[in-house]
């Protein structure tokens, strides 16, 4: 009878594929089927056949829990909590990371022999490429909430589960995880499971309400909803803002009240462009002792709000006393230093980076670090290397704002021999050759000539590259990172990059933060001195020199403080850092007067004109109109925002732009 019942199961999925339904065999819902054609066309399964059993080492599981930080205490406590709301119903709850690796459970001991037979476990891989359609693989493809009930299930051998999984979205919309609540006894319908599923989703509403508040733990964060009730209770809308009222993230709740259908429309506008409220009165409505409640209207729609602020705590200063004299910083491996783990340090941001890395590390994405100069884009591009199936491949780097415009297309596509006058008489294979089967990074792309972007991107797009003075192309393996400071959009608009070029590039476009946005700015400064000590033995460093180090604005970012470091060493005396052996600007910030070169001083030029020689022609005309309407209105930031018809925090981001003084000159 079983046997028939299994030969019955393996025939519907193949007739439901074959569209052979007849009225006796239920049609399950269209995702369903397009997972049994995945599992078929791409996975090669079979129903009959045991489902693949891989776990990771314990090693490789700490690693991908570590990755992802608090993330997993603020999961594993709603996990808990949702196991307390389903334990007589017998389920065990589980969540996965976007590789559908289980990284924790909530379960009855007493379902062991279950969890064994059916390879739950942490550590386990449950994609659909090994266990077929099933609730964590199916909504990790799907990307949306499902209920995978007995015989939805592909295999066989899971006809008697059900599973009811939703996605976990991280502050910028992007899957991190999945949380799913399966039961080993698929009674009943599938309808039967409504209630489950909205459990579930509760709980993973929760986990990002949780873990939102947690990564904007040093933004204010405005939470609004229309009804009073749902205030403070992990259901509302959340926008987490910085100190001039710009957003920094929304929660999909928020936009779905304030009807946006992308988060990119939001991040970056001023708050008084979303609602009827200026960034001054957010200061009445909350503060870093408790919440205030008050109303304000989208300009949008037209909607009131019940909104509350909230200002994060001021960090408290440990007492004196409890503060070493020395800190005593160990030699170290430079390539310790230098790997992802190290690089993403206990910075959000720049863990958000490198969990998108490894995501796409291997699949032939090409990838566009930004950042501002020195922030460590090349460092971060060749620890991506290292981490990809290239590694040990070359790593060839080209700066396009180092090279003469004239030698860039020979440096980076190479010249047969006696190609012109003055070259090498063997000819030169050039970077992108170099490169072949490794890793290209390009810095500074948006400073790279037009006609040479035309020539890249043929490259890219034949794989193929013609020397120059050469009439046969020579095939590579061609895979590119590549970095700027500058905003390539903008560059585009202004007719000075290719769009098609960038479209390219830009597989997926990191921000790589600046050393003074960095939250673990502490650990950075012990890891430069570990890399630039060329000793074995151990640096120490004085508490005073430390805390000046952390104080400063670094303008020059990892470059400068890199550069620092080495020669406060090189000046230090018995392995000790002292505060003497800092530069000026650091050691006393409050005596230090920069040095004006005289000759430079001499020369007598309007400060129109210097200014005039940093921009592009249309920026200097903003500049200019941007100057005469702030100085005829005598330095006043309100009126002026309200003749330019821009918001303050616009004008403020353009005035710090267009090094325009916010008072008048004396």
């Amino acid at each position: 009878m079983a046997n028939t019942e299994l030969l019955k199961h393996e025939e519907r999925i193949y007739n439901v594929l074959a569209q052979q339904g007849t009225a006796d065999i239920a049609m399950p819902e269209s995702f369903v089927v397009d997972s049994w054609r995945r599992c078929i066309d791409q996975f090669g399964l079979v129903p009959k056949t045991k489902p693949k059993a891989e776990v990771l080492e314990a090693a490789a599981l700490k690693q991908m829990q570590d990755e992802l930080g608090e993330f997993m205490q603020v999961a594993d406590e709603e996990c808990r909590n949702l196991f307390k709301q389903t334990t007589q119903s017998g389920y065990v709850i589980v969540l996965t990371n976007t590789d559908g690796v289980i990284l924790s459970m909530a379960a009855d001991p007493a379902l062991e022999e279950d969890f064994q037979r059916f390879n739950l476990q942490p550590g386990a891989v449950w994609n659909e490429q090994h266990h077929g359609t099933n609730g964590m693989g199916t909504c990790l493809h799907n990307h949306r909430p499902v209920i995978i009930h007995g015989d939805d299930h592909f295999f066989n051998d899971y006809r008697g589960v059900t599973c009811t999984a939703t996605p976990i979205h991280d502050p910028h919309g992007e899957v991190m995880a999945v949380l799913d609540a399966s039961s080993f006894q698929a009674e009943g319908s599938k309808r039967g499971q409504i209630h489950t599923r909205a459990l579930v989703q509760m709980a993973a509403n929760f986990i990002e309400y949780k873990y939102f508040q947690h990564y904007f733990k040093h933004a204010s964060v405005l939470s609004f909803h229309p009804r009073y009730e749902f205030l403070g209770v992990g259901t509302e809308s959340l926008l987490a803002l910085d100190d001039g009222g710009l957003i920094l993230g929304a929660n999909a709740s928020a936009l779905k009240q304030l009807e946006f259908e992308d988060r990119k429309a939001l991040i970056d506008r001023s708050l008084d462009e979303i609602f009827a409220i200026s960034t001054e009165d957010t200061g009445k409505m909350g503060s870093s002792n408790g919440y205030g409640i008050t109303s304000a209207q989208d300009l949008k729609s037209g909607r009131r709000f019940l909104t509350m602020f909230h200002q994060p705590p001021k960090p408290q200063r440990q007492k004196k006393a409890r503060q070493e004299p020395l800190i005593k910083v160990p030699s170290s491996d430079n390539k310790s230093c230098l790997d992802l783990k190290s690089l993403a340090g206990n910075d959000p941001h720049m863990a958000y980076n490198v969990r998108c890395i490894r995501r796409v590390v291997d699949k032939n994405i090409y990838i566009l670090l930004n950042g501002e100069t020195g922030s460590g884009k090349e460092v971060f591009a060749r620890a991506i290397h290292d981490a990809s199936d290239r590694k040990g491949k070359p790593f060839v780097a080209l700066n396009c704002a180092a090279i003469p415009e004239t030698l860039i297309e020979s440096e980076l596509f190479g010249y047969k021999a006696g190609a012109f006058t003055g070259a090498r008489r063997e000819g030169m294979r050039g970077c992108v050759l170099e490169s072949s089967g490794g890793t290209l990074f390009l810095d500074e792309i948006g400073d790279m000539p037009l006609h040479l972007q035309t020539r890249l991107l043929r490259v890219l797009e034949t794989k193929e590259v013609l020397p120059l003075g050469s009439q046969v192309p020579v095939t590579i393996d061609l895979h590119v990172i590549s970095a700027t400071h500058q905003d390539l959009r903008e560059l585009i608009a202004l007719g000075k990059f290719r769009q098609d070029l960038f479209y390219r590039l830009n597989g997926i476009t990191l921000k790589m933060p600046s050393l003074r946005e960095r939250e673990d700015l502490d650990s950075l400064i012990r890891c430069a001195i570990a890399l630039e000590n060329d000793g074995k033995e151990p640096i120490s460093i004085e508490r005073k020199a430390f805390n000046r180090l952390k104080d400063y604005d670094w303008p020059g970012n990892i470059r400068e403080l890199c550069n620092i470091i080495r020669t406060s060493i090189a000046l230090s005396d018995d392995n000790l850092i002292c505060l003497a052996d800092l530069p000026k600007e650091i050691a006393k910030p409050e005596e230090y007067v920069p040095e004006v070169d005289e000759q430079v001083a001499s020369v007598q030029q309007d400060d129109d004109e210097v200014q005039a020689l940093q921009y592009t022609p249309l920026e200097n005309a903003v500049r200019e109109t941007i100057l005469r309407e702030i100085e005829h209105n005598r330095w006043n930031v309100t009126v002026t925002a309200k003749k330019l018809h821009m918001t303050r925090c616009t004008l403020y981001r353009k005035l710090k732009k267009y090094n325009i003084p916010i008072t008048p000159p004396e």
